[in-house]
């Protein structure tokens, strides 16, 4: 499996104007780019910068504008007895950010979303039942939220966030992870083919918590969620899993940072990913920082990407930075490549329809990963709609 990326020097040539290099060079250390709660500290993209160079940024005029909107979202909620669900103004919902956003859409949806709403889990609170909340889009306008999660110390619980529907979204879900909790979160992204999606996830590990974010991007035109974790003391472990299947002018984009900001905490980062059509594209990129004061780290990150047909693109870029000697382990992956043509003739040589030979492979691919989501309804429901891309490419390829 080979990975091929852009190389090209930016300095080139005797007449650059260093301007012109500005937002185009990445910075120095991962820590280095702004985060701020105004949106005037993040010009709009242009699609030179280093965080956006993947994205379609020409699309995303209407999330990046200033102004009012009209857009909403409907919400549908699921709430086990203790959870609430509650408005917040803007400076309680500045308040219950982790850390301010770190892009144009992210601001966006902070100075524009009106407050945030606040989920709060309970303290001591053991939940057998997952918490739903369903926002389902109703049409094209503009929509800009802030969802705020707390899950109180030595709290217990699943959060499963599904979207649907259609719309323009832009996203900032903020989440503190209270000491000795242990919170999963699940991100469902399943809109209708022209919805636009863009998100970033930001989480406190508190001391000694756990902390599960499990993405799941099967629809929308584009999808973007960055996945951002750092640590409020030590003893804290982040798990972020990732499964996205893009189909034919479909940008399904993750990417996730990890800033190992605590001593003798841990972080396990995998994405797994599949493309089929023309144009399909997939992007996933993953930071983690170890500082000088995050002494015991362990740490890995992994992507992998199944191209199923011409005409389809993946880029995987992992990034590792780390600034102290003083660690348990690190390390990073990441691969894409088509079928494995002596795994197909495997199962044919012993009577397995070219077709059903293909689904087993694609099966086999997402099968360690689905295995560690533990969510049996999302599990489930994932593997039902991998079965539906698949017939859909099979039924294509027919």
């Amino acid at each position: 499996m080979t990975l091929v990326t852009d190389t090209k020097d930016l300095t080139q040539g005797s007449h650059v104007d260093p301007q012109s290099l500005a937002g185009r060079v990445p910075d120095a250390s991962r820590a280095a780019r702004t985060t701020s709660f105004s949106p005037d500290d993040f010009p709009v993209p242009t699609g030179r910068e280093e965080e956006w160079r993947f994205t379609p940024v020409d699309r995303l005029g209407e999330l990046f504008a200033d102004g009012t909107t009209s857009g909403h979202l409907d919400w549908a909620t699921d709430l086990p007895a203790g959870v609430t669900l509650t408005e917040v103004g803007s400076e309680e919902a500045r308040a219950l950010a982790p850390r301010p956003p770190g892009d144009r859409a992210a601001v966006q949806a902070y100075a524009r979303g009106g407050g945030a709403m606040h989920l709060r889990i309970p303290a001591e609170a053991e939940l057998d039942e997952p918490v739903r909340v369903r926002l389902t889009g109703t049409g094209g306008e503009p929509v800009f939220g802030h969802l705020a999660l707390t899950a109180g110390r030595h709290s217990r619980a699943t959060v499963i966030l599904e979207h649907d529907g259609t719309a323009q979204y832009s996203e900032f879900l903020t989440i503190t992870t209270e000491d000795g909790a242990d919170l999963t979160v699940v991100t469902l992204q399943r809109w209708e083919d022209e919805a636009i999606h863009l998100g970033q996830h930001e989480a406190l590990v508190g001391r000694d918590a756990s902390y599960r974010h499990i993405a799941v991007s099967l629809g929308g035109a584009i999808v973007r969620v960055n996945t951002n974790v750092h640590y409020a003391g030590p003893g804290g472990q982040a798990t972020l899993l990732g499964v996205y299947f893009a189909d034919a002018g479909q940008h399904l984009e993750h990417r996730s940072f990890v800033d190992h900001t605590a001593p003798r905490t841990t972080s396990l980062v995998t994405y797994k990913g599949a493309l089929q059509g023309e144009s399909a594209r997939t992007v996933w990129v993953g930071d983690v920082l170890i500082r000088a004061e995050a002494e015991g780290i362990d740490t890995y990150e992994l992507n992998r990407n199944l191209v199923l047909t011409d005409g389809a693109r993946a880029d995987s870029v992992p990034n590792l930075e780390i600034e102290t000697g003083q660690i348990e382990g690190a390390g990073h992956a990441s691969s894409t490549g088509r079928f494995d043509d002596e795994q197909l003739f495997y199962l044919m040589s012993r009577g397995v329809p070219e077709d059903e030979a293909r689904r087993l492979v694609v099966r086999g691919f997402f099968a360690d990963i689905i295995a560690k989501i533990g969510v049996p309804e999302v599990q489930e429901t994932l593997m039902a709609a991998i079965e539906e891309e698949l017939e859909a490419e099979m039924g294509g390829a027919a």
